[in-house]
């Protein structure tokens, strides 16, 4: 692929695992367990108290991210700020219907505001004072690749620094619906947030490079569409050092490791994978490659290929 690589350098995640300001913390981390919380940080040093209690908890993981990212990668603003939702801000959705039931006569708009998709990346702009580029993509399991998509294009077409990232969030009722779809996984429901400054330049605190992003949709997918990705980036399957996947196995990979273990079952879960995935470049230098093959949904095809520099 004749496009060059963009640059990764910043990451912050809020999930189920000790992500959240953790260098390392890759290294021998387990799965999730199935009676696991959120591990949140202490908010009110990225969100004013007046702001913080009126946010729902998918919101305040996205603000506390998104300044965490802007600080760690030394940046007042980012050009455009891009954020993919599965579901949206469901814990506002359910408080709405709720509502909706039990008022007579008008409804008070705050929760049917905050429970639209857009309003993380909303949130984000008015907690950042940023008046740029922003947009929100849902796009069921492929929300965040195309979250990426977008990002890449805004940064070839001129931009410098895009805020870029994923948040869902897990809410009772969604066990209860689980369930009535005998829908299985090998991993608990779980909420999560991860954002990313994504730049078209290295400052010197690039983790890694963004090679290129794919998605497929409305057909099964097949190891002859990752070969065919792998092969337009002039790579073969074996060249691969570590995959992260879900749902199928990359065959001929050095490596291979289900990332719903680690991150839970939620939309935007591959979100978490590029956290990880960066931090595996991080810690391990003899990684060069990695693969992020997102088949959460059968239907659905997402691959995100990252490369150390020098590879």
């Amino acid at each position: 692929m004749n496009k060059p690589a963009l640059y990764l350098s910043a990451a912050s995640t809020i999930s189920h695992q000790p992500t959240f300001r953790n260098p390392g913390f890759s290294v021998g981390l387990g799965p999730v367990e199935a009676s696991s919380a959120l591990i949140s940080p202490d908010y009110k040093a990225y969100i004013e108290a007046g702001l913080l209690r009126r946010m729902s908890k998918i919101l305040r993981m996205s603000v506390a991210c998104a300044k965490d990212c802007m600080e760690q990668a030394g940046i007042a603003q980012p050009d455009a700020i891009v954020v993919g939702t599965g579901l949206g801000c469901l814990q506002d959705t359910e408080k709405f219907l709720n509502t909706s039931l039990t008022v007579e006569g008008l409804l008070p708009p705050t929760s049917f505001i905050q429970s639209t998709h857009n309003t993380m990346a909303g949130q984000i702009s008015l907690s950042l004072g940023n008046h740029g580029y922003n947009m929100t993509h849902t796009q069921n399991t492929l929300s965040f690749e195309h979250a990426l998509l977008d990002a890449a294009m805004l940064l070839r077409e001129g931009d410098r620094n895009v805020l870029v990232g994923a948040a869902d969030e897990h809410i009772d009722i969604l066990e209860d619906i689980a369930r009535q779809l005998a829908f299985e996984a090998n991993a608990p429901l779980t909420s999560a947030a991860s954002f990313f400054v994504l730049s078209a330049e290295n400052q010197g605190n690039a983790s890694a490079g963004l090679a290129d992003v794919y998605t497929s949709g409305g057909t099964e997918y097949g190891q002859e569409d990752i070969d065919a990705f792998l092969d337009r980036n002039g790579l073969q399957a074996g060249d691969v050092d570590l995959a992260l996947y879900a749902g199928t196995p990359v065959q001929g990979a050095a490596r291979n490791v289900d990332y719903l273990p680690l991150a839970g079952v939620y939309p935007t879960a591959s979100a978490f994978a590029l956290h990880y995935a960066l931090d595996v470049f991080a810690t391990n230098s003899e990684v060069r490659n990695v693969l992020i093959c997102n088949g959460l949904r059968k239907s659905n095809l997402g691959l995100t290929l990252l490369k150390a520099f020098e590879a």
